[in-house]
Formats: C-alpha cells, sequence, structure tokens
C-alpha cells in the first residue's frame, strides 16, 4: 500500500478530527479526536502498519497543555526568541509560543501526520510555524535555538534518557529548556527547577484520571 501524501494525511484529519478549544488552554483551537482507539486503528489502516505508537497529534496531552498554558501566562519566556517545540504532536506548544510572541518556531516531530495536523492547527489560531521531521537527536543541539520546549516525553526509559540527555546538551549550551509532565514514571527527579503546577482536565480515554496534576519544569543549568 502506498503511504498516505500529505494531502491525503491532511483529509484523514480533517475527516476523523473535529476543531476543539483544549480545556486547560481555551485560547486555542486544534483538530483533535474524541477517542483514541478508533482513529489508532485507523492511522494503522491508512498505513498498513500494526503496532504504531499512539496518533500523539490528535490528542492535547496533559503536559503539552501545562507548557501552553504556562507560555500564555508567562509570554516573556519566549517573546522575541528562537524557539523549538520538540516532539510537537498537534503543535500544541507550538503555537503557543508563537501566540506568545516568540520570533519563530521550528516544530519538530518525526511523525509526518504531524506535519499535516500543524498545516491545520497553526492556521486555526493565526500563527505560522516551520516544520522538520528530522531526528533531532541526530545531530547536537541547535545551536540558533534560545529555547526548547518539550510537552510530556517521558513514556518510556530509554527514549526518556535520550531525549534527557540531548536536552541537557541544549541547556549547556545556553539554551533555556521547559519541560511540561504530568507525573509519568520516567520524569527525571533532579536537575530540574519547578516553575508552576496545574490541575489540568484531560479524559479517562488517555490518562488514569480525568484531572492530572501536572508542572512545568525547567531544566536547571
Amino acid at each position: 500500500m502506498i503511504p498516505p501524501t500529505f494531502n491525503g494525511r491532511r483529509d484523514f484529519i480533517v475527516a476523523n478530527t473535529r476543531l476543539q478549544r483544549p480545556p486547560h488552554v481555551p485560547e486555542l483551537q486544534l483538530y483533535l479526536a474524541d477517542e483514541i482507539t478508533p482513529i489508532w486503528k485507523l492511522t494503522e489502516e491508512a498505513l498498513a502498519e500494526i503496532g504504531l505508537p499512539p496518533p500523539f497529534w490528535a490528542f492535547a496531552w496533559a503536559g503539552g497543555q501545562a507548557l501552553a498554558r504556562y507560555l500564555l501566562d508567562a509570554p516573556n519566556t519566549v517573546a522575541g526568541k528562537r524557539v523549538i517545540d520538540f516532539a510537537s504532536g498537534s503543535g500544541i506548544v507550538g503555537i503557543a509560543a508563537m501566540m506568545a510572541g516568540a520570533a519563530e518556531v521550528l516544530a519538530a516531530d518525526i511523525d509526518l501526520y504531524c506535519e499535516a495536523a500543524l498545516s491545520l492547527n497553526a492556521p486555526a489560531n493565526g500563527v505560522d510555524l516551520a516544520y522538520s521531521q528530522d531526528d533531532l537527536m541526530n545531530a547536537p543541539p541547535p545551536a540558533w535555538a534560545e529555547v526548547i520546549l518539550a510537552g510530556d516525553i517521558c513514556y518510556e526509559k530509554p527514549m526518556t534518557e535520550a531525549v534527557m540527555a540531548w536536552l541537557g546538551a541544549a541547556r549547556a549550551g545556553g539554551a533555556t529548556v521547559l519541560i511540561g509532565d504530568p507525573g509519568r514514571s520516567y520524569f527525571p527527579k533532579s536537575g530540574l527547577t519547578r516553575l508552576a503546577e496545574y490541575q489540568v482536565e484531560t479524559t479517562r480515554e488517555l490518562e488514569d484520571f480525568a484531572v492530572k496534576r501536572t508542572s512545568v519544569w525547567t531544566l536547571d543549568g
């Protein structure tokens, strides 16, 4: 089966999601799914591949909502700065950064459906973001990035360790690193400072609780 084209992925998103306002950042509008299992199965069918990871682009995960909320409430964090939205998903964090006045945002995600989601979600919020499918961890963190944002990245131990090492290198190079996390099992227990804590409304479709206590952290120097 031939993988869907960009337009095919975009049409798939329009057909299987609806424009919604995430509960913790109602200033934003995103094309989101209501249930995870149907769209997960549909994505596997569209790509003719079983065992794919969840369609992260189709939901406003708690860590991303918290980080987006923080940026909108503390716009000086990113205002006038060059930003990377790492593992962008729906683009919720990168879009919030642009709305908060970032000079530019690169949304990076290896899932090409994220590119299609961004092509819908960014204009729905009146902003423009660049996109990269490259796995940024295959190279040192870009020296131009002044702020790196990462929402909900600590799902698996090996991946968390690799991501945190890469983010640590970015911090050592002078970038500000902000992470949104709702208490994932592999989130580091040291080397970070909590900036804010929120009660984020989510869904039992995604989480073990309908409301998740979620924090925004900055990586220490």
